[in-house]
């Protein structure tokens, strides 16, 4: 079983969670010796200059003008500002401007309100709210780059312990790349306020072991079964408003303002995250999804108990 990474930056995976770690860690030591510094004067201060029995309770002689201490409260904020800056533009382009390898996995992501997109083109593979990608061996790098787009408002993808956060604007591409190198889930989560349901917006990322992903690949690719058992099933959703968002490979629904449902069942999660996906939570979801994620933009179904329980037999079988 992979294991599921608690969300960390401080437990990097990636090589670019790595470089924000380093750089967070340079930034906390700097903070914390303002912090020492600051608090330390502060404590003298208190204790040097209290007020003691016998005080006239006239003011200690002022110091006006210094031009020491001038220079250093203006010069020494100016050299970290500037030590800060130039450590952040070296980390940033050394992330930016890594070239993409000949045996990179090409994967595009696309933010929806509420949930995510998954394309890998060069596979034929559609999912969402689940990435599967393999590890990247040190000693054979394999980086997965990733192709941000937006089909509404902003959204933006972070996986604390593999990457950086990037903002994802309608109209506008943007691009990164992630190489973990420990197989596991990760968790992330959309971190850019996106509407009522922005915190039911999860996102996880599965690395798997070389052989494991190979396998994942093929199963995906594979089509949907057409088991005469659940033909019935597979005929009310057809007939009713589902082909109209939704796609099966290999029936006649091919919508595309919801998720692809090809292998519907392989997911762990429904609705991004906000419920697991088992056959009782998916016929709550199929009958009202707003009884498990409020505002969802998927309508009721109103489909009458007999034909809910055949279309929700024809929906498991979805693997």
């Amino acid at each position: 079983m992979i294991p599921i990474r608690t969300p960390s930056i401080f437990a990097p995976a990636s090589t670019p969670a790595f470089a924000i770690r380093e750089l967070s860690f340079l930034v906390l030591a700097i903070v914390t010796f303002i912090f020492v510094v600051v608090a330390g004067l502060t404590v003298y201060a208190i204790v040097r200059f209290r007020r003691r029995p016998g005080d006239d309770g006239r003011e200690p002689p002022q110091v006006y003008g210094s031009t020491q201490i001038e220079l250093a409260w203006t010069l020494v904020p100016f050299l970290i500002v500037v030590v800060l800056f130039l450590t952040t533009t070296r980390y940033i382009f050394a992330i930016e401007t890594r070239a993409r390898a000949a045996n990179a996995l090409e994967v595009t992501v696309v933010g929806n309100q509420w949930w995510w997109e998954i394309r890998y083109p060069a596979l034929g593979i559609v999912t969402a709210n689940e990435l599967h990608v393999p590890v990247s061996d040190p000693a054979e790098p394999r980086p997965t780059f990733i192709t941000l787009q937006s089909a509404d408002v902003i959204h933006s993808f972070w996986i604390p312990q593999l990457a950086g956060k990037t903002d994802v604007i309608p109209g506008k591409t943007n691009r990164m790349w992630i190489d973990p190198r420990t197989p596991g889930t990760y968790v992330g989560q959309c971190a850019e306020f996106c509407g009522v349901q922005h915190a039911g917006m999860l996102l996880t990322v599965t690395v798997h072991p070389k052989e494991e992903f190979a396998l994942w690949v093929a199963a995906q690719q594979a089509a949907a079964p057409d088991l005469p058992e659940v033909r019935a099933g597979r005929d009310v959703f057809t007939s009713v408003a589902c082909v109209n968002c939704h796609t099966v490979r290999g029936t006649p629904a091919n919508g595309v303002f919801g998720p692809d449902l090809t292998h519907l069942m392989s997911r762990a999660t429904l609705g991004a995250g906000v419920a697991r996906n088992t056959p009782q939570n998916l016929r709550a979801w199929v009958n009202d999804p707003a009884s498990l994620k409020p505002g969802a933009l998927m309508p009721a179904m109103k489909v009458s108990g007999d034909d809910l329980d055949r279309l929700v037999a024809y929906l498991v079988t979805l693997r």
